[in-house]
């Protein structure tokens, strides 16, 4: 048996394996299910976080703008959730919530 700890930190490894090959879906789900066993993993929102922006940025490019913003609201749920966690880290994510009006 692995410990919980452990096991999101495994998770977590695999959700940066599928984030690396572009499988963002997978990659999601694995930072989820890491979020599941250990709320403290700041880098798990943030990368969510950067692949909900990656979306964003996508449906801009692809004209929907409705989308891009579904996803850049998303995005900033997220960075909000790492920065609470590790005020210090995520500056440029702090910088992009302060210039789109997301920083609360």
């Amino acid at each position: 048996r692995i410990d919980p700890y452990d096991r999101s930190y495994i998770l977590y490894n695999i959700g940066l394996i599928h984030t690396s090959n572009g499988e963002h879906t997978k990659a999601l789900e694995y930072y989820f299910r890491a979020l599941e066993r250990n709320l403290f993993l700041p880098q798990a929102f943030n990368n969510m976080a950067v692949i909900c922006h990656y979306r964003g940025e996508q449906a801009i490019r692809q004209g929907d703008s409705e989308v891009a913003k579904s996803w850049f609201n998303q995005a900033a749920e997220y960075w909000k959730q790492a920065i609470a966690l590790t005020p210090g880290n995520y500056i440029a994510a702090q910088n992009w919530l302060k210039i789109t009006g997301r920083f609360e």
